[in-house]
């Protein structure tokens, strides 16, 4: 399964009821803007005990608006999917939620010990750095 599936799969895009037909169709959801809601699952993912946690992939100013809208814009949904990738590998990784978190939130030293949390939020090279780490991780060769 592909990471964009995947990352849709765990967002519960378009929604559990109803299949993702192809990748270029889960594009258009975030082109249209991905439901407010997969934000709220995001965040229980990453950070189920801080409600101030959302504000760090939708600025709060913003946020209010996206909650009344139901729609996140295509950027904010471009992060969103960016994060749930990083997720999904962890947890092929790490097995639990909280393995997972441990690993996201403690200092790397591949990412000049900074938590791998931090660059995933920072930009896609991050995020996709992260999933490299992960990877070797996965087959044995990462620190």
């Amino acid at each position: 399964m592909s990471s964009l599936f995947e990352a849709a799969h765990f967002l519960e895009v378009p929604s559990r009821n109803k299949p993702l037909q192809s990748e270029l169709q889960y594009l258009k959801y975030v082109e249209r803007g991905l439901p407010f809601r997969s934000l709220a699952r995001l965040a229980g993912a990453f950070a189920p005990n801080d409600a101030t946690f959302c504000y760090r992939i939708v600025p709060k100013a913003t946020y209010a608006r996206c909650k009344v809208s139901g729609r996140l814009s295509k950027a904010q949904g471009e992060r969103v999917t960016r994060l749930a990738a990083v997720w999904n590998d962890a947890l092929s990784v790490w097995k639990t939620d909280d393995a997972v978190r441990a690993f996201l939130y403690r200092a790397h030293p591949l990412l000049d010990n900074r938590p791998p949390v931090d660059i995933a939020l920072d930009s896609e090279p991050g995020a996709q750095l992260v999933r490299d780490i992960l990877g070797r991780l996965e087959h044995g060769s990462a620190v």
